[in-house]
């Protein structure tokens, strides 16, 4: 008798977030769901009952995460197992309590500064999409503009855009949003010129979906992008067809204008970094004579960096400790005549050094 094969769907298990190496163990295979990882399968999208297992990376944000652990016991089959982690400063030692509240039993364990909670999804849960609807986006009426809980200053402006905001031109032609969050800089640059091309750009799919309805008109393309991996495209498809999906870890260039307030926290800890990666970024992007604007608090050192790749750079702004950047970025007729002067400057150098003796060629053939 000849066995018939079934079309059975292999189980999936899902992990959310990035899990430090030893924390738990993430199975081979396992399918990224987190929106801060470009390219990933939304969480909120995965069928419900349909995961055979979840491993999730507990946000520190109470309301992003209750809606995180809700979305992944929705997610999961009856009697799939459920690891979650966090560490014990940012909501580790919640997280026994929330899981039981939605009615988990739970098992947990401490390694290093982390909580680690281990449950198996049981058949009745409740609260879950109390939970779920607590953390979705929101409209609100004080700001006047879309946003969600989990994302960056959520519920209120931050001081550095509120400055920026102030001294924001007029911008015309092609330009970028660079960490747009809930689309802030970008709103302000469309209403003074509605004719302006704008991408949006940012590591979280939530930031730029709410973006997307901040910012009005057409002539927007979304980019979710990484900027430590994400690699430049070449063009900016000025002219093209909007498309509503988010172009996936690919960066414009040849750009008129770039807005920024760059992040310098990575996972709660402040990095420095972040921010020198997002001006080089910007750099590289923007066309010759492009200009950046960009905010960031006054102890930050990107003065110095933003010297290393514009020929301008003029301090606008400085209040309540944040200031204010515009960096004009070289034509190519100065970096031209940049060159030719370092050219001069090391021929001379060497026309000045004294002849070896015996006279015979310096070694220049």
């Amino acid at each position: 008798m000849v066995s018939q094969k079934t079309n059975v769907p292999e189980p999936i298990i899902h992990i959310y977030g990035v899990v430090s190496s030893g924390l738990a163990e993430v199975p081979a295979g396992a399918q990224q769901c987190s929106p801060r990882v470009p390219g990933a399968s939304p969480l909120g999208l995965v069928p419900a009952g349909s995961s055979a297992g979840m491993v999730v990376h507990a946000p520190a944000s109470v309301i992003e995460r209750r809606r995180v652990l809700a979305l992944a016991l929705r997610a999961l089959a009856p009697g799939a197992p459920l690891v979650a982690i966090a560490h014990n400063t940012k909501g580790g030692t919640r997280l026994v309590k929330e899981l039981e509240a939605f009615g988990c039993s739970v098992a947990s364990e401490h390694k290093r500064h982390h909580r680690i909670v281990r449950a198996v999804r049981p058949e009745h849960v409740h609260g879950l999409q109390e939970a779920i609807d607590d953390g979705d986006a929101i409209f609100l009426p004080d700001l006047g503009l879309w946003s969600q809980p989990g994302l960056f200053n959520w519920d209120r402006i931050d001081p550095g855009s509120a400055l920026l905001l102030e001294h924001l031109p007029v911008t015309t032609g092609c330009g970028a949003d660079l960490g747009c969050g809930i689309g802030v800089l970008a709103r302000a640059v469309r209403e003074k010129n509605p004719a302006v091309v704008l991408h949006l750009i940012d590591i979280d799919a939530r930031a730029l979906d709410i973006a997307r309805r901040n910012v009005p008109g057409d002539g927007l393309f979304l980019h979710w992008a990484d900027l430590r991996a994400a690699r430049i495209s070449g063009a900016s498809p000025v002219g093209e067809r909007q498309t509503e999906m988010p172009l996936i870890g690919v960066l414009p260039a040849g750009l008129d204008f770039v807005v920024c307030n760059p992040p310098f926290h990575d996972a709660g800890e402040e990095d420095r970094s972040l921010g020198k990666l997002f001006i080089e970024r910007a750099a590289d992007m923007l066309r010759p004579g492009g200009q950046l604007w960009l905010t960031a608090n006054r102890h930050l050192p990107y003065e110095a960096i933003l010297r290393g790749r514009f020929e301008t750079v003029e301090a606008i702004a400085d209040r309540a400790g944040f200031k204010v950047y515009a960096a004009t970025k070289a034509t190519g007729r100065t970096q031209a005549a940049t060159r030719e002067t370092s050219r001069r400057a090391s021929s001379s150098a060497a026309d000045s050094r004294p002849a070896r003796k015996g006279g015979g060629r310096s070694g220049h053939r």
